[in-house]
């Protein structure tokens, strides 16, 4: 017999497809008040691409509403501290970006503590223990961890997606290893700086041969031993840096306790709002948005 088709919920890195609006649209586009909306304009059409395309029943859109108040930044001050604020306009653009999205019935999750990757993750645990499976809208690497049998990731500018094979296909583990992955060889994106020495392809043949950070800090003598270049030097750097490694790991394990609804009817997509008028008068949106925004926001997703 054939399993029942789980219900699908998609949940979408906010923050990531901004900037990338922001860095991609041209400084063309202002609001009524003169104020760049590049941004917004760019953010808006990916969000009707998508809504278009799939038709989503169950949805929600995270953004960062900081890069330093979350959690981790009293864990490990230096978290992010080497990525710049963004400038005032795109601040203001965030705004505009969730007013947009909130006008057409989608969920918005944000909150100072957790970020946007710690919702989403909390999200997609509460909707797997509802019979969801999840897909996750964003090309970061991190999001790997969070996938299941029946979740996926979708690059929606390139127009891939993949299980949790395909994790194992791009970094060389699999997804229960990421977060351990990511504190060994760091992330240079987040400024988390990982183990000296330990790169990519050494942190993933250590997870293959051990299975997870705390048991091969458990057998640190076996690793000298291994088939690794430098594998002495390896084991010296692992029993200097190792509580180092774990401190990091706290910082790239997503978080799946963030608040969030744990009512599966809270991500159902309602009827838009009456506020899509003015926002595209204010943000001086063309014809063809404004018709595209007008017809998603008179019809519901489908079931």
């Amino acid at each position: 017999m054939t399993a029942p088709r789980r219900p699908t919920a998609h949940l979408i890195d906010g923050s990531l497809y901004v900037f990338r609006a922001w860095h991609s649209m041209p400084d063309e586009f202002h609001d009524v008040d003169g104020h760049p909306v590049n941004a917004v304009h760019g953010y808006t059409r990916f969000l009707c691409e998508l809504l278009e395309r799939e038709r989503p029943s169950h949805l929600a859109v995270a953004f960062d509403a900081s890069l330093t108040t979350s959690f981790r930044n009293a864990i490990y001050p230096a978290y992010k501290a080497n990525r710049e604020l963004p400038p005032p306009d795109l601040e203001r653009q965030f705004v505009h970006c969730r007013a947009v999205t909130e006008a057409l019935g989608i969920r918005v999750l944000i909150d100072h503590s957790y970020e946007a990757d710690d919702l989403i993750g909390s999200a997609l645990w509460s909707l797997r223990g509802q019979g969801f499976r999840s897909v996750i809208v964003s090309a970061d690497k991190d999001f790997g961890q969070l996938l299941g049998e029946h979740d996926e990731q979708w690059d929606f500018a390139r127009n891939l997606r993949w299980g949790p094979a395909g994790v194992f296909e791009r970094l060389g583990v699999h997804p229960e290893q990421v977060a351990d992955y990511l504190a060994l060889c760091g992330d240079a994106v987040d400024n988390i700086p990982g183990v000296p020495s330990i790169g990519a392809k050494t942190a993933a043949a250590l997870l293959a041969h051990f299975g997870n950070l705390d048991d091969f800090l458990a057998r640190i003598d076996e690793v000298a031993f291994l088939r690794l270049r430098g594998a002495a030097s390896c084991a010296a750097k692992l029993r200097e840096h190792g509580e180092s490694a774990r401190l990091y790991r706290r910082l790239t394990r997503i978080a799946l306790d963030a608040p969030v609804d744990n009512n599966a009817d809270a991500w159902v997509r309602r009827q838009g709002t009456n506020t899509l008028e003015s926002l595209c008068e204010q943000l001086r949106f063309g014809p063809l948005t404004r018709n595209r925004l007008r017809t998603l926001n008179s019809t519901e997703s489908s079931a």
